[in-house]
């Protein structure tokens, strides 16, 4: 087994660090949502928490975890006969984003339920994280499915296996942990606000730091073993003092000042609901006790409002995380501390025997931060300076400004996206068999049941009227003596299910000088913002394409980003002639990669412009002669399309329409993408596309 990076090692990362040791503390805090960039160690610090939990003990020989003095009545490996424990360290189990529903919650053997009557169950991931950590990289990935039954699990405390009537239910008790990059795609908000804790994390952007940061891994690399050893001793003392904390927190008093200024705090931030009050009061206990008090002060609800706060506060995927902390600081002002008891309890006393502010990483004492801080840099190969450079604000990549106008009128800065409005779904015609989402019809493992199969490979849905029908015939030949089925494992049949699949949705936004009036290029930014929005919601993924001056660009790979795209949007300039043929074939060429990495996705093509034509760019030849072979090219693949027109003004060559029946989709006016305007456009675009297959296969015949 390879030694883990210290988490006494970690450089920097201060939130982070204290978000992990304050679950370590009060599991009850609901767990910790890490994020950030990539490279910026969440899954080191992560993994190397484990190593800091208190050890466990079991019943020896459970499945389960069950404890000996208190086990899980309704284990499924019990009763257990008392006797004496075993001890183990705490685990750390990962949750693979690719993992199946089985491997997380556990297999039930169908065959033997139905023929024998016997629960014969497999245990999953979330049995073995019981009384441990259960960590999700990259937790935006994973399917929706499992995170629904991941965040159930661990806000009941138990995990149930339900299949036909026959149910299995065990304990499921852990600290949870995600970490994720945004710019793979958020998760939806009512999924954040079931962690409890949430962070934000950068690379540092102090050249002593990174020096730091590089220095250890290295010499980690080099030899883990003794850099292990060479941090042990600050190890032990954060273990001890994790230990003192635990036990320090049943004497924590909550009291009411403290609660009236969660409460205030919540209130004034508009947080929907009364998690985010819960969990405010849970992390400010157990930032008390890892201070080693036993009241709650005025500084550690400002700290939980810093933690717990800022992932419940977005209302769509455009909105920034954070949290004003000049209000925040007006709110609990509002409500002053009481004055101390002047004979506090003794906190916790330290690995020195003299309480944890006395010596030890991350001091609660007057220089160690609000509630306490998580152990700073104190061992070997201690950096000279934590201070942070500020961070480059997010959404900051300029735009190229070389790009040619290729003579078409001087180039535009950017205008502000007009407001957002709702849409109506547009969907891809047929049935497809993409990840789950929300936009078209597919075959998915959840959703209405449609038929029965055999099972390909392990059976997970079973279909129990089919399976009895194909077993009955058989009985007498199989020597059915009793009232039982006998039934085989040929008989076992799979359900087929229909429900939702998310797609990519390809834009395709002409920036070009016919386009750049102010007001004009601000309604349709906010239409593709309304799209993008819509996109989201379906758990789409989205690539931006623009093309103007002599050329089309890319300014957005395939991603499930869809804050990304809308950033790109935000800044895109305006300006030059029309190469509409050039941003088809980029579509083209995009769709073709991308029908490569991800075959089971279909894509939804949505092209934002008037229709004009007015350059071939670097491919020569008539313009609209080129955009129409472009269109056509792409309607003949079978791409679903849609156009929205843009063309305004009392006059109008209805371009756009001629564009819409060459790529076999319907036009819709900016006004029309509005839901109340938009009734018979998804029908539209079925009819269009299948009415241009079914011309393609007379042609083709």
């Amino acid at each position: 087994m390879s030694t883990p990076y210290p988490f006494t090692a970690v450089v920097g990362q201060t939130d982070l660090r204290l978000a992990l040791l304050l679950n370590a503390v009060s599991p009850a805090v609901g767990g910790v949502l890490v994020r950030g960039e990539k490279g910026t160690a969440k899954s080191t610090a992560v993994r190397a928490l484990s190593a800091l939990l208190p050890q466990v003990d079991v019943v020896p020989g459970c499945r389960f975890s069950c404890a000996p003095g208190a086990p899980d009545p309704a284990c499924p490996d019990g009763p257990h006969e008392p006797g004496p424990g075993a001890v183990r360290p705490a685990r750390m189990v990962e949750l693979p984003v690719g993992a199946s529903e089985d491997r997380l919650v556990g297999a039930l053997d169908i065959e033997r339920a139905l023929a024998e009557g016997v629960k014969a169950f497999e245990p999953g991931l979330l049995a073995d994280a019981h009384r441990g950590i259960l960590y999700v990289d990259e937790v935006n990935l994973l399917h929706d499915h499992l995170i629904d039954l991941l965040l159930d699990a661990a806000a009941m405390g138990a995990s149930y296996v339900e299949r036909e009537g026959v149910s299995v239910r065990h304990a499921a008790r852990f600290l949870l942990v995600g970490t994720m990059n945004p710019e793979e795609g958020e998760l939806r908000p009512q999924l954040l606000d079931r962690f409890g804790l949430t962070v934000e994390v950068a690379a540092s952007r102090e050249p002593a730091q990174r020096v730091e940061v590089v220095r250890r891994r290295l010499a980690y690399e080099d030899d883990p073993a003794g850099f292990a050893t060479r941090w042990a001793g600050d190890e032990h003392e954060v273990r001890a003092r994790v230990v003192a904390a635990r036990a320090l927190l049943p004497k924590v008093s909550l009291g009411d000042t403290a609660l009236l200024q969660i409460a205030a705090t919540c209130a004034g931030f508009e947080v929907d609901g009364m998690r985010a009050d819960i969990v405010m009061a849970r992390t400010a206990t157990a930032l008390a006790a890892w201070a080693g008090r036993t009241e709650v002060r005025k500084e550690d609800v400002r700290q939980a409002a810093l933690l717990a706060l800022p992932h419940r506060r977005r209302r769509n995927p455009f909105d920034a995380p954070g949290l004003d902390e000049d209000l925040l600081d007006r709110i609990l002002d509002e409500f002053p501390d009481e004055e101390p008891d002047p004979d506090p309890e003794p906190g916790p006393e330290g690995p020195d025997g003299n309480g944890p502010d006395d010596s030890g990483p991350g001091d609660g004492g007057p220089d160690g931060g609000p509630g306490g801080t998580p152990p700073q840099e104190s061992g070997p190969d201690a950096p000279a300076s934590e201070a942070e450079a500020p961070q480059t604000p997010e959404g900051s990549e300029q735009q190229p400004s070389g790009q040619e106008n290729g003579g078409g009128g001087p180039e535009q800065a950017a205008v502000r996206a007009a407001e957002p409005f709702r849409t109506k779904m547009l969907s891809v015609p047929g049935l497809g068999e993409g990840a789950s989402g929300r936009r078209s019809r597919a075959r998915t493992a959840h959703g209405r049941t449609t038929g029965a199969q055999r099972p390909r490979g392990h059976l997970t849905k079973l279909h129990l009227a089919a399976t009895i029908q194909a077993a009955a015939p058989h009985q007498k030949a199989r020597g059915r003596s009793g009232r039982g089925l006998v039934v085989r494992k040929d008989d076992l049949r799979q359900a087929t299910r229909e429900g939702r699949e998310g797609n990519l949705v390809l834009f395709v936004v002409d920036a070009s000088g016919s386009m750049a009036a102010r007001q004009r290029m601000s309604a349709v930014k906010g239409a593709v913002l309304s799209l993008l929005l819509d996109a989201y919601q379906r758990r789409d993924k989205v690539g931006l394409i623009t093309f103007r001056g002599a050329g089309a660009q890319l300014a957005l790979p395939p991603t499930s980003s869809v804050d990304a795209a809308a950033a790109r949007l935000e800044q895109l300039p305006t300006g030059g002639r029309t190469p509409l043929a050039a941003g088809l074939l980029t579509a083209h060429e995009t769709l073709r990669i991308e029908r490569l990495r991800d075959p089971s996705r279909r894509p939804l093509l949505v092209v934002v412009t008037d229709g004009r034509a007015t350059s071939a760019g670097a491919l020569g030849g008539d313009p609209r002669e080129l955009s129409r072979r472009s269109a056509r090219m792409l309607a003949a693949e079978g791409v679903a399309s849609v156009v929205v027109d843009c063309e305004s003004g009392p006059v109008r060559l209805g371009l756009a329409g001629v564009l819409a029946a060459d790529l076999g989709g319907p036009a819709v006016s900016l006004d029309g993408l509005r839901a109340d305007s938009l009734a018979g456009l998804v029908k539209n675009v079925r009819t269009a596309v299948t009415s241009q297959s079914s011309h393609t296969n007379r042609r083709a015949a």
